[in-house]
């Protein structure tokens, strides 16, 4: 498995599992799909310059099965070690975006609420996501189905994010909540500043 010094993975030009893949992408030996014939002209689609660390795994299932089931990543996207990506329910990524190590988007999940009391003998529920342009996933965090990202977000580290969340917000925790948006002084900048010995008076 060739890396550079810096660890990018090697340019690829064409890939098996990828509909449409841009120029100078960079996609690691390691990278698995679990994907069906693509149908409808749904399937999975890189724009130029996306780079895919090791380990990372995509997930559409059957495109004939399900009319959701459809992955679009925009340029310049960096989806980093152990990212988990799921496009069952419909999953579009803007230019720019950052995912860190071992993030998990999850565009489907299993009714609990109904049916079988055996999760797994219930039926898939569906949910598109979006994540878009200059967001930053960090790492672990986890997004579940239904949600969008608004441009430049930042969702912090192991956050579990339940909601949209608004263009430029930082959000953190499980749930995630806003924490303030890029640019701002966070909530409580004052009293953390007074603890610190630089901060004293």
């Amino acid at each position: 498995m060739y890396q550079d010094q810096f660890g990018i993975p090697p340019l690829t030009e064409s890939h098996d599992q990828l509909d449409a893949l841009g120029e100078g992408c960079c996609i690691s030996s390691t990278f698995t799909v679990m994907r069906g014939p693509s149908i409808d002209a749904r399937g999975i689609r890189m724009g130029d310059q996306v780079k895919i660390f090791p380990f990372v795994r995509f997930v559409t299932g059957s495109f004939s099965e399900n009319i959701l089931a459809d992955i679009h990543i925009g340029h310049r996207v960096a989806i980093n070690a152990g990212a988990y990506l799921s496009g069952e329910g419909g999953l579009c990524i803007g230019d720019d975006v950052l995912i860190a190590p071992h993030v998990r988007i999850l565009s489907a999940g299993h009714e609990i609420h109904q049916g079988s009391p055996i999760v797994a003998h219930n039926p898939l529920t569906y949910g598109a996501i979006s994540i878009k342009d200059g967001a930053w996933i960090g790492a672990g965090a986890t997004v579940l189905q239904g949600v969008t990202i608004g441009k430049g977000a930042v969702v912090g580290a192991g956050a579990v994010v339940t909601r949209d969340v608004p263009d430029m917000a930082i959000v953190i925790g499980n749930p995630a909540r806003i924490y303030g948006y890029r640019g701002e002084r966070p909530r409580g900048w004052r009293k953390l500043l007074s603890l610190l010995p630089f901060g004293k008076k």
